[in-house]
């Protein structure tokens, strides 16, 4: 980032009207600066690897410059995410983002974001052999052989609260510096995500409190996000004027009714299920009426509180959510903003498109997940895909496939938090699935053409667990690829204390479930035997993993950006910006996509 050519007065004189602002800064609220995004514990700027000298700040009324920095000021503390900091187009700003290292990446522009995106290509290729593996074929398929030798002799026997922290981008000193190098590339190339502070970035943002009523059956992750997000969308609505909203994927109407009972907003709550229909009409008859009570006891007794439309729809593409779009605005009048809460796979997508092809769709707002469930272009197909959808990633010829979809899904920020014990329980229960891999090979080799799935056994024995709520937060890569697990009578117990003696009897605990899974027969499997072959590597699956779900954030990216490049190639009639507005401890896919058209009735 260049230096702002800019003079601070010395007595930082706040009402100096003397100062001009120029097109590197923000005028919407502290937007324009690194400060919010950042804070530490403290609230102050050490905790960003920065001293506090190098920050200078003022504010020229609404004109806000906050800690912009030069090209010589380098993070010292490689372990932090970087710093983002934010342009001014029009009604939204657009993030940008400078990178740790010798290397800045920004996606103010079409150009830019590209460059960001070719960037991550030519970095990951190299470590094509993670991301186009699966941790399940780590013994089967000898994984750790194509792993720098160095990088396993130094991680196989480092402590597992070292090896949890690989994804977040932190490093040992005395680890070997090109093993330090691929970690801290990793981090600097992957899009931060600690949350934006909304009410700085969208200065209109008003949040509403939520109620118990409204809130019941919410889980805490849930009322998190719909917090978050009811309050952005209703600021974007403002900006845009419009006070209709189509909330595609509603599933049980909880975003839908928070939109419609606190923002007094229209809203059509469109699912694939009709149960779910059904359960958001029921459970907004109950809202209302304890909304219409509490009217008549205030002085709006006279208002009518509206309740959101259900309507069950399979949306397959953007013609299909278009002539949803226009069923709901007969005449024509009405703008429209369309919005999803993790929205799966290609509805995301699908989203984009309708917001570019439809005249009354002004903005939207998505929040896209399961990225593993997204379609793939293949070579020379034609068909409209979730993956790739920017005409700059197509040029690349960039194929991520299955697996490195599944390794985009994972959360750094979660293993994180994992303590000891948690991280150990985990890297257990992918070695017991990484050697039930090697039953279905040796005894069952036809059921690996079907890509069998056993359901997500990691979750079902974590649950189990004596007093292992941490464990719990973290989706291991076979949650996110498969179904829901039985519950066994006898299901299997883990704990990071578990003795090698009782290591082989969890296997084939875990193993006989596994089959019981695919209805396959117990035909006197030696499972003593395999695991005898399959222990003594299976201290490698920690280190081998987390150098793997480095690389995930790091797609996800990738996947994030092709759909941010998809609006810019637009060009100027569209507005984005991509912002973090979860906390990611709590909810891992944060990051929501706001896109405006230019053409708005103002």
């Amino acid at each position: 980032m260049q230096n702002l050519q800019i003079t601070i007065p010395k007595n930082r004189n706040t009402t100096n009207n003397s100062v001009q602002p120029n097109k590197h800064i923000s005028r919407f609220g502290s937007v324009a600066g690194n400060i919010p995004w950042w804070r530490g514990a403290s609230g102050g700027l050490s905790s960003c690897g920065f001293t506090s000298k190098l920050y200078e700040r003022f504010d020229v009324k609404k004109w806000v410059l906050v800690g912009m920095y030069t090209d010589s000021d380098r993070m010292q503390d490689y372990r932090r995410p970087p710093l983002p900091a934010f342009r001014s187009l029009g009604k939204l700003r657009v993030l940008t983002m400078t990178s740790r290292g010798n290397c800045k990446y920004s996606c103010a522009t079409a150009t830019e974001t590209l460059e960001w995106i070719r960037a991550i290509i030519d970095f990951t290729n190299p470590y094509s052999f993670f991301w186009e593996s699966h941790v399940v074929n780590f013994l089967t398929h000898r994984l750790w052989e194509a792993v720098d030798k160095e990088w396993i002799d130094c991680l196989r026997n480092e402590p597992v609260e070292y090896l949890v922290q690989i994804p977040s981008g932190i490093v040992q000193d005395h680890w070997p510096s090109s093993l330090k190098k691929f970690i801290t590339t990793s981090s600097s190339l992957a899009f931060p995500r600690e949350q934006a502070d909304l009410r700085k970035i969208l200065p209109n943002m008003q949040v509403a409190l939520l109620n118990d009523v409204i809130t019941q059956g919410m889980n805490p992750k849930k009322r998190h996000e719909i917090e978050a997000l009811a309050a952005v969308v209703s600021s974007v609505a403002q900006d845009v004027k419009t006070n209709t909203v189509i909330d595609v994927g509603a599933g049980q109407g909880y975003l839908s009714q928070v939109l419609s009972f606190e923002y007094q907003l229209s809203v059509i709550a469109i699912d694939a299920s009709s149960h779910h229909g059904r359960i958001t009409q029921a459970r907004a008859q109950r809202i209302k009426k304890h909304y219409d009570a509490r009217m008549r006891k205030s002085s709006l007794g006279g208002r009518d509180m509206r309740m959101p439309k259900t309507v069950t729809c399979r949306v397959l593409s953007s013609d299909m959510l278009k002539a949803l779009v226009n069923s709901e605005n007969v005449d024509g009048q009405n703008d429209m903003l369309l919005t999803g809460l993790h929205a799966c796979g290609d509805l995301s997508v699908t989203m984009l498109r309708t917001f570019l092809e439809s005249e009354q769709v002004k903005a939207v707002v998505s929040i896209g997940c399961c990225y593993n469930l997204l379609s793939e272009e293949e070579a020379g197909d034609d068909a409209l895909c979730g993956f790739p959808i920017s005409g700059g990633v197509k040029s690349t010829g960039i194929r991520l496939k299955r697996s490195a979809r599944d390794l985009a899904c994972q959360s750094a920020d979660r293993w994180r938090c994992l303590e000891k014990d948690g991280g150990l329980d985990n890297f257990e229960l992918h070695a017991f699935r990484a050697a039930f891999q090697m039953v279905l090979c040796r005894y069952f080799p036809e059921t690996l053409t079907t890509s069998p799935t056993i359901g997500r056994q990691g979750k079902s024995l974590r649950r189990r667990q004596q007093q292992r709520s941490v464990t719990n937060s973290t989706a291991t890569e076979e949650e996110t690829e498969t179904g829901d697990c039985r519950e066994d009578d006898d299901a299997i117990t883990t704990s990071g204390k578990t003795q090698d003696a009782d290591r082989y009897s969890l296997f084939e605990k875990f193993s006989q479930s596994g089959m019981h899974r695919l209805n396959l027969n117990n035909r006197n499997i030696d499972f003593a035997g395999i695991w005898k072959e399959a222990e003594p590597f299976a201290e490698l699956i920690g280190a081998y993993w987390s150098l793997r779900a480095a690389l995930g954030p790091v797609l996800e990216t990738l996947i994030l950006l092709d759909r941010l490049l998809f609006l810019q190639e637009q060009g100027q009639g569209v507005e984005a910006v991509m912002l973090p507005i979860f906390d990611p401890t709590v909810s891992p896919r944060n990051i929501a996509l706001i896109a405006t058209k230019n053409n708005y009735k103002v």
